[in-house]
């Protein structure tokens, strides 16, 4: 009786917290895009097309469906030659989406002697990670919303992949159901606001930020933008998807005025609070859990520019 009781207790404990995405994971995934061997992902290199293929890879362990195609790959070109974002969709209870995206591509490698590969751990190989942590964390479970993860390729050469992927008519069926999309940029570090906290770009153009945060769980807060004048809303990804008048905002940790790292070589692992980013990506994915087309609508006000 005693071992029937134990193996129950340990079953419930495996279903229970299967979905916590564990730290190793987090390492596992952040590390592989930030390594060496990918030689900085510039667009357009063989090392670049080698990360799509490993998040094309992780969106399949997540038993992702395909976004448009036989394939994660969405082919654009790029100065004549064919390049890839990669697109996964997870169907939830309801055909409303929530998009998750981030960019892959880095800035390559410099002529400098020594360490000379831009290995963007921060920028944006943390952001990418995040986005696939929520996949894991929905893996086994059907959330309120159906949900997008797009990994663009392009940002660093002016949002090259965000701008092809979010005018193509192929994924229309998404984006005239979508909600909202959070796009990930450097979130490897701990926020000016200390752990567990990011900062939402253009906060002030939109009701997304206190919607969420009305949500939160384990006290996770997202900030208002502490670079408002630097206006960084109209300078990632996100604005491809602004552009189609999509509710789409920038979710940081970096504080600006201290990334010594940023477009710098010793952007890799060192960099990278691995606790406070697991411990984030679970509590976006737990709080994410809580809403649905009921309780989370957010709007635009007349303050953005289309």
């Amino acid at each position: 009786m005693k071992k029937l009781t134990y193996l129950t207790l340990s079953l419930f404990s495996i279903f229970s917290f299967a979905q916590e995405v564990s730290k190793e994971r987090v390492k596992t995934v952040l590390s592989t895009l930030a390594s060496d061997e990918m030689k900085g992902r510039e667009i357009g290199t063989q090392e670049n097309e080698n990360a799509a293929n490993y998040i094309a890879k992780l969106f399949k362990e997540n038993n992702l469906e395909y976004c448009t195609g036989k394939s994660y790959l969405v082919p654009f070109d790029y100065n004549g030659k064919t390049v890839y974002n990669v697109c996964g969709i997870k169907k939830g209870k309801s055909d409303q989406y929530l998009g998750f995206s981030g960019h892959f591509d880095h800035i390559g490698t410099s002529d400098k002697s020594g360490d000379n590969i831009y290995n963007g751990a921060d920028d944006d190989a943390s952001g990418i990670t995040t986005l696939v942590g929520i996949a894991d964390y929905f893996k086994n479970k059907k959330p309120e919303f159906s949900m997008v993860f797009m990994a663009f390729n392009g940002e660093e050469k002016g949002m090259l992949g965000s701008r092809a992927i979010s005018t193509d008519k192929n994924l229309d069926h998404i984006y005239n159901k979508m909600t909202a999309l959070f796009n990930f940029e450097m979130v490897a570090t701990e926020s000016q606001w200390g752990k567990n906290a990011l900062y939402m770009t253009g906060d002030g153009f939109s009701d997304l930020d206190e919607l969420f945060n009305q949500n939160a769980v384990n006290e996770l807060k997202i900030n208002a933008d502490p670079y408002a004048k630097q206006q960084l809303f109209y300078r990632s990804d996100n604005v491809s998807f602004v552009k189609k008048k999509i509710i789409a905002h920038s979710f940081s940790t970096v504080d600006m005025t201290k990334a010594s790292h940023y477009h710098h070589e010793n952007d890799d692992i060192n960099v990278v609070d691995f606790d406070n980013m697991t411990q984030i990506i679970n509590n976006l994915a737990k709080t994410l859990d809580k809403l649905s087309p009921k309780n989370f609508a957010p709007k635009y006000n007349d303050q953005v520019k289309f």
